[in-house]
C-alpha cells in the first residue's frame, strides 16, 4: 500500500520543505495544485530529487461550472483545463483530479457540458492521462458525467470522503461508482452543522478527528474492490470563523504530516489489500 498527502498552506513552510518533511516521515508521494508547468515541474523536480512520488494533479476548480454555460468563458475553460491535463502528461503525472461543478446552489446539468467535458477526456485519452472526477456539491453533475462516459476507461472517480459526509449527505458513492474508483481523498469533518451545508463544513481534518464511520468506509471500500493508493487530502486550519482545528495547535509540520500517516495507516489496516 502506497501513502499519498497534498501539499497545503502551512506557515513557514513553502511547497519544498514540505516535500522534504514528506519524505523524511515516510510519505511515498504527494499531489499537489495546477498552476502552471513552470511551477509546477519545479515540484516535479525536487520530488524526483528526493525519492517521492508525484501521485496526481488537482486541476483548477474555480470556473469549471463555465464548462455547463453558454459563451467564451466555457469554451476558455475547456483550454485552460486541457493545458493542465498537457503538462500533467509532461511531467510524467498520469493522474490528473478534476471537480464537476463548483457552486452549492448549482443543479442544472447541460448538453453543452457533457460536450465541453467530453473533448476534455478525449484530449486526456490521446495523452494516456486518466481524469478521475471529485464528488463535490451539486452530485447530479458527477452523476451525468459519469453515465455520458461510462464506457471511457479514461474517466474515473475519486472519493473524497469529507465531501461524501457533508456535500452528498453521506450518500454511499463509493458502492454507487465502483466500478469507476480509482483513488481516494480522505478526510473527515464534522458533517453538516448549520441547517444548510456551506462551505465550512468541509473542514478536512486528519482521519477520526470528525465523526467519519471509518470501519464503514473501510468496508465500503472492501466491497468495491479498491486496490489502489492511500490518498489523503487535509488543511491545516480552521476555516474561517471556526475552530475545528485548534486540536492540532502548533504541532509542527513534522508532526502533522507524522500523525496523519499515522491514521492513514489505521484506515489501511481495515482494508483487504496491505
Amino acid at each position: 500500500m502506497k501513502y499519498n498527502l497534498n501539499l497545503m498552506n502551512i506557515k513557514g513552510e513553502d511547497d519544498f520543505s514540505q516535500l522534504d518533511t514528506l519524505k523524511s516521515v515516510g510519505w511515498d508521494g504527494f499531489f499537489s495544485g495546477w498552476t502552471d508547468i513552470y511551477v509546477n515541474e519545479k515540484l516535479a523536480d525536487h520530488a524526483a530529487k528526493i525519492g517521492l512520488k508525484y501521485q496526481s494533479i488537482h486541476a483548477k476548480i474555480g470556473r469549471v461550472d463555465k464548462l455547463w454555460d453558454d459563451g467564451e468563458d466555457g469554451d476558455e475553460e475547456v483550454k485552460n483545463q486541457i493545458d493542465c491535463i498537457s503538462g500533467a502528461k509532461t511531467l510524467g503525472v498520469d493522474l490528473v483530479i478534476l471537480h464537476t461543478i463548483i457552486g452549492m446552489e448549482k443543479c442544472s446539468p447541460t448538453a453543452l457540458g457533457v460536450e465541453r467535458y467530453g473533448k476534455i477526456f478525449e484530449h486526456a485519452k490521446k495523452l494516456g492521462v486518466t481524469v478521475a472526477l471529485e464528488n463535490t456539491e451539486g452530485e447530479i453533475y458527477l452523476e451525468t458525467l459519469i453515465n455520458a462516459y461510462k464506457n471511457e476507461d479514461t474517466v474515473r472517480f475519486c472519493i473524497d470522503t469529507g465531501h461524501e459526509m457533508c456535500y452528498n449527505h453521506n450518500s454511499d458513492l463509493i458502492t454507487k461508482y465502483a466500478d469507476k474508483l480509482v483513488c481516494t481523498h480522505i478526510n473527515d469533518n464534522l458533517g453538516q452543522t448549520g441547517e444548510k451545508i456551506t462551505f465550512f463544513d468541509d473542514s478536512h481534518l486528519v482521519p477520526f478527528d470528525g465523526v467519519a464511520d471509518w470501519r464503514g468506509v473501510a468496508k465500503r471500500l472492501n466491497k468495491a474492490g479498491y486496490r489502489g493508493d492511500i490518498t489523503l487530502e487535509l488543511i491545516r486550519y480552521s476555516r474561517p470563523n471556526r475552530n475545528t482545528h485548534d486540536i492540532y495547535g502548533d504541532m509542527s509540520c513534522h508532526d502533522y504530516f507524522a500523525l496523519a500517516l499515522e491514521r492513514a495507516k489505521i484506515i489501511s489496516s481495515m482494508l483487504d489489500v496491505k
